[in-house]
């Protein structure tokens, strides 16, 4: 852990490479560091130093009132000067993707490239949840207007996670699409899923909730002001983060080079890591 502004404790994992060109990497929703677990031994191999950092209210990092988007931004800055990072790449999954495009966009001067795996688009953009779960285009645009709401859905969750994680990951991976719930079901893929939302509630579902109401809201950045080369990756049979938020995003941001895979979903990341990490390594 590391102490931030007004002496926040803010928690990080690093894995990779740890001479290597650095990265940040942003967990989706709900998630936490452990999630970047899974680029290790490709990043230590490409020669990249991963630093995953826990959003306020996730696993170890204190919870922040009032905390927006571009809050993140400050967070990765602190951690970049305390480590004596001067440029370095992002990289978001799924709910992590806003955080690393508002890296991109506010941190500019620092950030050298963006990555997005499977993320998620603003709500608010038309047509952009065409093929998303209904559960999750509402729990999401409702839970932003109604904060209270937003609360409940994560409290639910987490308490159902406490009671019984193993019904928890078959209930996500039912929600899914046919493709990601075989990856889900593997016993290696369900650890890892499990760990990880088991971290993401550690101190419960304040975290969690506050993502609901920030991402189902206007983020508050334009992507057309990202300048940084962006990639890509996103699976047309996405029901989380429907392939129109890739088609979304590729369309709104200036440089954006973006690859969508046919027969993967949002857990596209399992089966692709290698190929992104490497491909990511090139482009930064």
């Amino acid at each position: 852990m590391l102490q931030v502004r007004n002496g926040r404790r803010l928690g990080f994992a690093e894995y990779g490479r740890p001479d290597g060109q650095p990265c940040f990497y942003f967990h989706g929703h709900p998630g936490s560091r452990l999630e970047a677990e899974v680029a290790h031994e490709v990043a230590a191999s490409a020669g990249i130093r991963v630093v995953a950092l826990d959003r306020p209210g996730y696993g170890l990092s204190d919870f922040e009132p009032g905390r927006t988007i571009l809050s993140g931004p400050r967070d990765v800055e602190a951690v970049a000067d305390l480590f004596g990072l001067g440029r370095f790449a992002v990289l978001g999954a799924s709910g992590g993707g806003p955080y690393a495009l508002a890296c991109g966009y506010a941190l500019r001067e620092r950030v050298s490239s963006v990555g997005l795996i499977s993320s998620i688009a603003p709500y608010e953009a038309t047509g952009v949840t065409k093929g998303m779960r209904w559960q999750n285009r509402a729990g999401f645009q409702l839970g932003a207007r109604f904060p209270p709401l937003a609360q409940l859905i994560m409290w639910s969750m987490a308490r159902q996670l406490r009671r019984d994680p193993e019904r928890t990951v078959d209930a996500i991976a039912s929600a899914m699409s046919p493709s990601d719930a075989e990856i889900a079901h593997r016993p290696e893929i369900r650890q890892v899923l499990r760990t990880d939302l088991t971290e993401a509630f550690r101190q419960g579902s304040g975290g969690a909730a506050r993502d609901v109401v920030l991402l189902g809201a206007p983020w508050g950045f334009d992507l057309g002001e990202i300048t940084q080369p962006v990639r890509l990756w996103h699976g047309e049979n996405d029901v989380l983060a429907p392939p129109a938020m890739g088609r979304h995003l590729a369309a709104m941001i200036p440089d954006c080079r973006a690859t969508f895979y046919p027969d993967e979903g949002h857990l596209l990341a399992f089966e692709h890591m290698p190929e992104i990490i490497r491909a990511f390594a090139t482009y930064s």
